[in-house]
């Protein structure tokens, strides 16, 4: 699962991680042209300057510059597979993944603007490798990752707990921003809902077409993209989802954030680790940088 190839791969999609020119290591610069950053497991705003995008990735944790150039922020080079900020304080970030060491990294969390980590909790029959996770931004003490089954944890990470299987094939998870009980998968089924922290899911949104990613921004929408159909939304106050545009070719959107000063500001990374920018609330798109 180390690569997350996903089913819709059969549906003529490309690799979900497929690598876009030439990835960093120890021996090159610290900092790069945007285009050449790698292997992008997760992004995240900057808080403190949301025209600053951070990239986790095989290889490290990037901070983007308007300049179009990414700087090395981490201290290691460790393999940072799933991703997520804290939804109000800038400085604190949670992952799971590997080091460069070997074995799983268990949870993550860094105070430190994502320079130093520390494992809080190897997770339930851990060290896990959450390939998924995300962070209430109603309650940030509520966490959920995926790790074969999905676990929950109430108290920002120390404890774990398995709630249950998850939907077949998911690809991300998106906690809702006014209640911890309501989280958001993508699947391979498409997106899918619990109303009661992960223990039972319902289709939300097209049925029957993958979803390769789900997100909610802090303005309360919920942002997808579906094969076939592109990225959709669902607002806060709707209960449909409705169609933002289909116009991205063969690319397919796989990590996606939004500005939290600025919702018309959208930012996604597609699985050839392009990272674009929407200054229209994603109908027109064009590459960061």
């Amino acid at each position: 699962m180390k690569n997350r190839t996903t089913s819709f791969l059969a549906m003529g999609a490309l690799a979900a991680v497929a690598v876009a020119g030439s990835g960093w290591s120890s021996s090159q610069a610290q900092s790069m042209p945007i285009a050449e950053v790698s292997h992008i497991h997760g992004i995240a705003v900057n808080l403190s300057d949301p025209s600053r995008l951070y990239l986790a990735t095989h290889d490290g944790v990037f901070l983007t510059s308007p300049d179009g150039t990414a700087e090395k922020v981490s201290s290691n080079t460790d393999d940072y597979m799933s991703f997520t900020s804290h939804p109000s304080n800038a400085n604190t970030f949670f992952a799971s993944g590997h080091p460069k060491t070997g074995g799983n990294s268990g949870f993550l969390v860094s105070r430190d603007g994502t320079s130093s980590w520390e494992q809080v909790s190897p997770g339930v029959n851990g060290p896990v490798d959450f390939h998924a996770m995300t962070v209430s931004p109603a309650d940030p003490n509520v966490l959920y990752g995926l790790y074969g089954e999905i676990q929950t944890s109430a108290d920002g990470g120390k404890t774990w707990e398995v709630v249950g299987a998850p939907p077949a094939d998911i690809y991300g998870l998106a906690a809702s921003v006014s209640d911890p009980k309501t989280v958001y998968a993508a699947t391979g089924q498409g997106v899918m809902v619990s109303r009661d922290g992960a223990k039972t899911w319902e289709p939300s949104g097209p049925a029957g077409q993958p979803a390769s990613f789900v997100k909610a921004a802090p303005d309360g929408t919920v942002y997808a993209f579906v094969v076939g159909s592109g990225l959709v939304k669902l607002a806060k106050s709707a209960s449909e989802w409705e169609p933002i545009t289909d116009r991205f070719g063969n690319r397919i959107l796989i990590h996606f954030a939004a500005d939290p000063s600025n919702p018309d500001n959208l930012f996604a990374v597609t699985q050839q680790s392009e990272v674009i920018v929407s200054n229209d609330g994603g109908k027109s798109w064009k590459p960061l940088g």
